[in-house]
């Protein structure tokens, strides 16, 4: 099965073979892994890293908060293939925290696999991409606050990992729930932090 059949368990063994293989992973390696066939991996598989044991490696949500930021822009400016730079390709994990992680979150893809699919294919298209691409800046953008209360940094990144499997499986019924769940997400952050 293909990525765009929505493959996410493959996707992730994918990644965890090569956390196995190498001892140290760069970015620059994750994205030659994922491949560049649509956006949604380029969203999902950094949420996902957040989202799992080593994202509690401190500096790192906010790190991966940035390299979000980054592809969202790009897919908000029309990029076909999207780019890092040089210093963001070679940051590296331990490539056995990697392998762990992603073992980790497979079941959970194992079961988003079943119950995602090509739905509202035109949701998952421009200009609709373009909202999809602003709602993770903003998500990601909650990141380096939220990350000094532990786990607090899982909700904004767990709605990105929503919004990359969307895209990733053509699901626009996934891309509505999962804008549905950031506007509350945001809503939230924003009313707690209001001042009394």
């Amino acid at each position: 099965m293909s990525q765009d059949e929505g493959a996410l368990a493959d996707l992730l063994d994918r990644l965890a073979d090569l956390g196995e293989q190498e001892t140290s992973v760069t970015v620059g390696q994750i994205r030659e892994a994922v491949g560049d066939r649509s956006f949604g991996p380029f969203l999902l598989v950094p949420a996902l890293v957040e989202i799992s044991p080593v994202g509690a490696i401190p500096g790192l949500p906010t790190a991966i908060a940035a390299v979000i930021t980054l592809f969202a822009t790009q897919i908000l400016l029309g990029r076909d293939h999207l780019w890092l730079p040089a210093f963001v390709e070679r940051r590296s994990m331990k490539g056995d925290k990697l392998a762990a992680g992603m073992r980790k979150v497979r079941p959970v893809a194992r079961w988003a696999d079943r119950v995602t699919r090509p739905r509202l294919r035109w949701l998952t298209k421009k200009p609709w991409l373009s909202v999809a691409a602003i709602a993770c800046i903003g998500l990601a953008a909650t990141t380096p606050v939220l990350e000094l209360v532990p786990f607090a940094s899982t909700i904004p990144m767990a709605v990105i990992a929503m919004i990359g499997l969307a895209l990733l499986t053509r699901d626009g019924l996934l891309l509505v729930l999962a804008a549905a769940t950031a506007l509350l997400a945001l809503g939230g952050l924003g009313f707690t932090l209001l001042p009394l």
